[in-house]
């Protein structure tokens, strides 16, 4: 129950705005305590997106306009050519790509609520298909002040590998502290938590940043609920040794 008024809490101070956050729009009770003790474990991929949260606007939608949002293009606002950069440091045979608004897919939101606000050049949500299945990249970046202001004075240099308050230990959780000091963590996470949408097994990295910030990915299966573009893909859409080579290039966090 505290997790579920924190949540509350959160979307509360997103009230009366036009805007939904990726953080706000993929909050779930499961991971409130993951949060708690990964820092802000960047909140971006902190994905599963919870069914109850309120999204300003969306309640007077009828489900005609809302079936008619499911087989409309998901694309972001202001898109930017962001995909094209991003592909241009993804490996072949990833997939086609495609920057999308994970609010619009799930929550059926406008593109005026699903408006975002990044940090990082190539901030957003894509999704990855190949095979016939629909798989997701989530990049987001924080800057050292959000860090600050969420961490509630957690070190977002603390060892997110180690179990913590009988918590387990993160799947395949690797930490890897760089020649320059920052701190890169990659581990894996089944997506077992219930509720809707439903996700797929994916794999989640964060890197500290030299000015206090975070990056961080979310490489995900995709969805297996009604709200799903396609099948989940087979494994994630890239390998550990892939995205650990994206979460080092310059371009996803430079200014």
């Amino acid at each position: 129950m505290n997790d579920v008024r924190e949540l509350l809490g959160r979307a509360a101070e997103h009230a009366g705005q036009p805007v939904i956050s990726t953080e706000v729009v993929y909050a779930r009770a499961a991971r409130v305590r993951w949060r708690r003790r990964a820092t802000v474990t960047a909140a971006a991929f902190a994905v599963v997106a919870a069914g109850a949260v309120a999204v300003p606007g969306l309640g007077s939608q009828t489900k005609q306009e809302q079936n008619a949002s499911v087989g409309a293009p998901a694309e972001s606002v202001g898109n930017g050519g962001r995909a094209k950069r991003l592909v241009e440091l993804l490996p072949k045979g990833v997939g086609s790509i495609e920057q999308v608004s994970l609010a619009v897919i799930i929550k059926h939101a406008t593109a005026a609520q699903a408006e975002e606000h990044p940090v990082g050049p190539l901030d957003g949500q894509y999704s990855v298909r190949r095979d016939g299945g629909v798989g997701y990249l989530v990049v987001d970046v924080r800057t050292g002040k959000q860090v600050r202001q969420k961490s509630g004075g957690v070190d977002p240099a603390a060892n997110l590998c180690e179990p913590t308050n009988g918590e387990p230990r993160p799947a395949q959780c690797v930490r890897e502290v760089l020649p320059d000091g920052r701190i890169l963590t990659i581990w894996s996470d089944p997506m077992k938590y219930g509720g809707t949408p439903l996700w797929g097994p994916e794999l989640v990295a964060r890197l500290t940043l030299k000015d206090g910030g975070l990056l961080s990915v979310r490489d995900s299966t995709g969805l297996k609920s009604e709200q799903a573009q396609g099948p989940l893909l087979k494994s994630p859409p890239l390998t550990r040794a892939q995205l650990r080579t994206l979460m080092l290039s310059p371009e996803l966090s430079a200014k």
